[in-house]
């Protein structure tokens, strides 16, 4: 598991989740070959997934720090290098996305309208002129997939739901929760903004 995943799987614990790392999902998908038809099935990945009793998330996990970030034309399908286009393929491509979420639903044992996709970026693109967020979010509420829009959450949502938990007495031997401790316990943890991490 990367290690910003290890962030995020324990934000989703905090939701009742019990989180796997990457999952394959097969989906037959018709090929572009023009004398016949044929399909093929691919595995896609899954970066995190989380289930409990009423619920299967299928979690796409973007960290990008210390780089651009999160671009919103590469999460929407709609400019910019194949290449980058191809990393948000269950966000971007209705038949991908559609697929493993049937997919992942028949594997688990759920209907598919208790399935929900999410997306959860460390950086934005432009996040001090905060033009890609915007325009990820306002995309995402417009695209239904499973039982809902898909949901973005930025690295303050995550840091805000794992610092609570790293508050708790109760100890649990994780690597993120005994960072955060350990950083407490020196004084380096302050409250701040962390939208705007660095400049564009």
């Amino acid at each position: 598991m990367e290690s910003f995943e290890q962030f995020v799987a324990v934000a989703m614990e905090a939701e009742g989740l019990i989180v796997s790392e990457a999952v394959k999902f097969p989906v037959r998908r018709q090929t572009r070959k023009v004398a016949h038809d044929e399909v093929q099935t691919h595995g896609y990945e899954v970066d995190l997934v989380g289930a409990r009793a009423d619920r299967l998330v299928l979690a796409t996990v973007k960290s990008f720090l210390g780089s651009r970030g999160v671009v919103a034309e590469h999460v929407m399908g709609t400019g910019g290098n194949r290449r980058f286009r191809a990393l948000y393929l269950l966000l971007n491509d209705p038949v991908i996305r559609s697929g493993v979420v049937r997919s992942a639903a028949e594997r688990y044992g759920y209907a598919e309208h208790q399935v929900r996709v999410r997306l959860y970026v460390g950086r934005f693109a432009a996040p001090v002129k905060r033009t890609h967020e915007p325009a990820i979010r306002e995309w995402a509420s417009t695209q239904i997939v499973g039982g809902g829009p898909i949901e973005v959450y930025g690295l303050p949502d995550v840091i805000q739901v794992v610092r609570q938990v790293s508050g708790s007495k109760t100890y649990r031997n994780n690597p993120v929760l005994v960072t955060m401790k350990v950083l407490d316990a020196a004084g380096l943890l302050v409250d701040t903004d962390t939208s705007g991490i660095a400049a564009d």
